[in-house]
């Protein structure tokens, strides 16, 4: 398996990361995921400006510019031969010995990073089908705008959503929704297509900077407003959406049917754009 490390294409094999990295001790760095849609990245600028600004965020500096990383991953894309799936990287501060807890002066430590390549077809059943999600409080840290390598609040949000048999969890803070374990949540009620503005509680989604793009292009009406948990009656149709699987239905919400129980025509309509801006 080819893999990207600190500039270079080598083995899976070749790759060796210190346990002293601050990756490793702190989840001290950041990560990103884009999809490929034959052979080429999608939105793979979108991306790097959002990792530049979790980067400044962290006070990480980063090792080479949006040019350059992008070349080294195309280059990744084409030894690896993937024409749909998506590319993985990271990029952790880097090793510091003996561990510390100070953040390191800004440049004065090497960072490390790396990339691969996954195969992987749009899961189609998934969109047609939907998702059973739960609320579940959101109990992660305040800046969940920056896209960390450290994600136990989001995989203990899933997890306890798992062990109650749902698909997926609704996060809730302060008696609203804010986002989904790993993606922006979405709602729409009487028309109206809803879904939590950006700031420090959610992340900066790419797929949602888009979607949000397609919808005012296709005079559809999409208001940045939370929506709160006590409006889970009024809510005619809900979805999720990240850059890998795209735009997801929830189908129903602690049991409740979200509408009819079935994706609705407002998400299948988002779908539809969403998949047709893929295409070349």
């Amino acid at each position: 398996m080819k893999t990207l490390f600190n500039g270079q294409i080598v083995e899976k094999d070749e790759v060796t990361i210190s346990f002293e990295d601050r990756g490793y001790h702190f989840g001290d760095g950041l990560y990103e995921a884009v999809r490929i849609y034959s052979g080429k990245m999608f939105m793979f600028s979108e991306h790097f400006d959002r990792l530049e600004r979790g980067a400044e965020k962290i006070h990480l500096g980063l090792p080479f510019t949006k040019s350059e990383l992008g070349k080294m991953l195309e280059d990744l894309i084409e030894a690896t031969e993937v024409q749909n799936g998506l590319v993985y990287f990271q990029i952790s501060r880097g090793i510091v010995s003996p561990r510390q807890h100070l953040i390191p002066e800004k440049g004065s430590v090497t960072p490390v990073y790396l990339g691969y390549t996954l195969p992987f077809e749009r899961p189609v059943v998934l969109q047609e089908t939907g998702q059973q999600a739960t609320v579940i409080p959101d109990m992660r840290w305040l800046h969940c705008d920056i896209k960390s390598l450290s994600l136990m609040g989001n995989l203990l949000s899933l997890d306890e959503a798992v062990k109650k048999d749902y698909d997926d969890a609704l996060l809730e803070r302060d008696g609203v929704f804010t986002e989904a374990s790993a993606s922006n949540a979405w709602f729409v009620i009487d028309g109206v297509i809803y879904t939590h503005p950006d700031g420090n509680l959610i992340l900066p989604g790419i797929t949602k900077q888009h979607l949000l793009q397609l919808a005012k292009e296709n005079n559809l009406i999409v208001i940045e407003e939370a929506v709160k948990v006590s409006q889970l009656a009024d809510i005619d149709e809900c979805f999720v959406t990240n850059s890998i699987y795209e735009i997801v239905p929830i189908v129903s919400i602690d049991g409740q049917a979200i509408g009819d129980g079935k994706p609705g025509p407002l998400t299948q309509q988002l779908l539809a754009l969403y998949i047709a801006s893929t295409i070349d």
